[in-house]
Order: C-alpha cells, then sequence, then structure tokens
C-alpha cells in the first residue's frame, strides 16, 4: 500500500533556467546534486530504471521546509525526439507551496517577470494564486 510521496520530480531542458526560479526566487535550498554521461555505469543502471538507454543527464534535489524537490535535465537522448520525451520532458501538471504572505510573495514574484494566472484570491481558510514556472509548469502558493 502507497503511504506517501517522497517527493515530487520535474523534468526540464534547461536546468539553470529552473533553477534560478526554484532556488532564487521561490528560496528554496540546494541539497544536493549528481549526474551522468552515458557510457558510464551510472547511465546503465538509469537506463534499467528509467528504461531510457545510454542517457546522459543532470539532477539537483531542493528542499523548503519539510518538503522535497527533484529537477532532472536530460541531455541524451534528444528529449524531443522518440518514445522517451515524457520522461525526459513531461514536468508534471501542479507544484503547491505554503508561504505566510502570498499577496507580497504574488508583488514579488510578478515584478520579477513571473507570469501569474491571476492575482491572489481568498478560497475558503486559504489564500492562493497560481503561476507558471519557466518551462509552464503551474505553480501554486497558498497561505493557509
Amino acid at each position: 500500500m502507497i503511504r506517501g510521496i517522497h517527493h515530487p520530480s520535474i523534468t526540464t531542458g534547461d536546468l539553470g533556467r529552473l533553477l534560478v526560479f526554484y532556488k532564487e526566487l521561490l528560496g528554496l535550498e540546494e541539497v544536493s546534486s549528481f549526474g551522468w554521461e552515458a557510457g558510464s555505469d551510472m547511465s546503465t543502471l538509469a537506463g534499467q530504471v528509467t528504461g531510457v538507454a545510454d542517457s546522459t543527464a543532470r539532477s539537483v534535489l531542493l528542499r523548503t521546509g519539510n518538503a522535497f524537490l527533484e529537477i532532472f535535465e536530460y541531455r541524451k537522448p534528444d528529449p524531443a525526439r522518440g518514445e522517451d520525451r515524457a520522461l525526459s520532458r513531461s514536468g508534471i501538471a501542479h507544484l503547491c507551496f505554503d508561504t505566510d504572505d502570498v499577496i507580497a510573495d504574488h508583488t514579488r514574484l510578478a515584478a520579477a517577470g513571473v507570469r501569474f494566472i491571476a492575482p491572489p484570491i481568498d478560497v475558503g481558510p486559504m489564500r492562493l494564486c497560481y503561476c507558471r514556472d519557466p518551462d509552464g509548469n503551474f505553480v501554486e502558493l497558498q497561505q493557509i
């Protein structure tokens, strides 16, 4: 039986660009990073686990509070072609972050060029808003 989620993971074609968003704009802390080159033992192991053979990739694990987010960038195979596209470029639909002041965060992030769907609104006991990260993934900011 599934008991919970360890951490979400998203993939990107530009790890550096997403790190600016998640680390510098949202304030997540980098916990660790790793990667592998095609033909290496790690690439072989990754291929056995993911089904993406002979890959080259980098990954960074980020943290905020007790929540973690892992971001992968596959440089090989070309993520825009072939059956491996879903794994190496799909991202996820929605990440949600708690905040102490959603209005202040909305103002600060919008001034930095972050695209919001709408300004913060009150929904029951929450105030929330949605934006998109540089890859277009939905990011929710919520204040309870």
